[in-house]
């Protein structure tokens, strides 16, 4: 029986060569990947280096001295101080009208005309009645002094005598009534005559010429508002009240400035004239009426206005911009450049603004330099470079957004 017996590996000189070559080649092949992708290239080395930022291009201004005024702001509306409906007080045909729509009147100037023929009928009516009486007096008289004579010498009963009297009273009592119609006959002759109760601007006209018109028609001829002076009234807070009282207790004149609804254009300025006597209730604000003269008539009637009432000046406070001034979790603060251009955030109190200036009642002082525009690039510590007005945008825009 046959035993197959594997047969010995035989290894040849370069076989044995191989098995040392190739793990040296691997070993290379690892070291030169490390060695080239693992190697950050200059490129690289630019890319992942933070390159020191430039400073940032600011406005500064100093803190300064100056007169801050508190002004009160509150919504109100143009007021007149008159505003008559012109109405006939006696009825007949309109037969002229005298003035023109939007024209300024005066007072007692003549308006229109009402036909006055009926009216003046009934004065000569009147006229004649009391011509009549007047005759029939002047005789009675004659007869009382006729019937005194005779009483005299006992020649009538006194009783004749006493109705004689009695007659020339009647007469005298008819001839004052003929005045009373002659004084009203003349009276409806001057309603006739339609004139300027006041003066003030005349409105559209409400009744042509040629209608009837009648003492009780509600709409009247015109509408004449009184435009000079004007008033404007407009509401405050109630907690303003005591400021505003103690001013006019002290007999001082309140300025009024009228705004109109933007508050960008001043209208006219005025003075406070009264405050109501009673705070509303459902808004816990108080009326105000100011007087402005309205010479160029600035305020029209019923015009929308905003009014501002200076209740206080505060001399010699320190200002700043008020886009310098910057709001954050901790309240206000600005930023202040210091010698070594880096900037300081420095918390502040700040009081009133007035013409986009802002009192700041703590925390600067006077010649410190703020920084006015270009704050909202800056950090507590940052690079700034201080520029004049109008070229920090150009720089912002050379260098990019930050």
């Amino acid at each position: 029986m046959n035993t197959d017996t594997p047969e010995p590996v035989i290894q040849t000189p370069s076989r044995k060569r191989w098995l040392v070559i190739l793990p040296l080649i691997c070993l290379l092949a690892v070291g030169a990947y490390l060695f080239f992708i693992k190697t950050p290239t200059k490129a690289d080395k630019t890319k992942n280096s933070t390159p020191t930022p430039p400073p940032t291009a600011v406005v500064t201004l100093p803190a300064r001295k100056s007169d801050i005024s508190v002004y009160l702001t509150g919504i109100g509306s143009v007021t007149p101080l008159n505003t008559v409906t012109v109405k006939s007080r006696v009825d007949g045909q309109l037969m002229e009208v005298l003035f023109r729509e939007g024209q300024t009147v005066s007072k007692g100037q003549l308006l229109a005309r009402i036909d006055p023929r009926p009216y003046q009928v009934l004065l000569t009516q009147a006229e004649g009645q009391m011509a009549r009486d007047q005759a029939l007096l002047k005789n009675a008289r004659i007869d009382l002094q006729r019937y005194r004579d005779l009483w005299a010498q006992n020649s009538i009963p006194r009783q004749q005598m006493d109705t004689q009297e009695a007659l020339v009273r009647q007469y005298e009592a008819a001839v004052k009534s003929d005045q009373g119609q002659i004084d009203s006959a003349k009276l409806q002759l001057t309603y006739s005559r339609i004139t300027a109760p006041g003066s003030g601007r005349a409105g559209l006209r409400l009744v042509d010429s040629g209608n009837i018109v009648h003492a009780s028609d509600t709409n009247g001829l015109v509408v004449i508002t009184q435009l000079q002076p004007i008033t404007v009234i407009f509401t405050i807070p109630e907690d303003s009240l005591p400021l505003v009282m103690r001013r006019i207790k002290a007999g001082e004149k309140l300025t009024v400035d009228a705004y109109d609804r933007e508050q960008k254009q001043k209208l006219a300025s005025g003075t406070l004239l009264t405050v109501d006597n009673q705070i509303d209730p459902t808004t816990g604000t108080v009326k105000l009426k100011a007087l402005f003269p309205n010479q160029h008539n600035e305020l029209f009637p019923n015009q929308f206005v905003n009014a501002r009432l200076l209740v206080e000046v505060k001399r010699d406070s320190i200002t700043v911009p008020t886009a310098a001034i910057q709001s954050g979790p901790k309240g206000k603060f600005l930023y202040l450049v210091k010698s070594d251009k880096t900037v300081e955030l420095r918390p502040v109190e700040v009081g009133e603004s007035q013409s986009g200036d802002s009192a700041i009642t703590k925390g600067l002082a006077i010649g410190e330099p703020v920084v006015v525009d270009g704050a909202e690039r800056l950090r507590e510590g940052s690079k700034v470079e201080v520029k004049e007005p109008g070229q920090t945008r150009g720089r912002t825009s050379k260098q990019g957004a930050p």
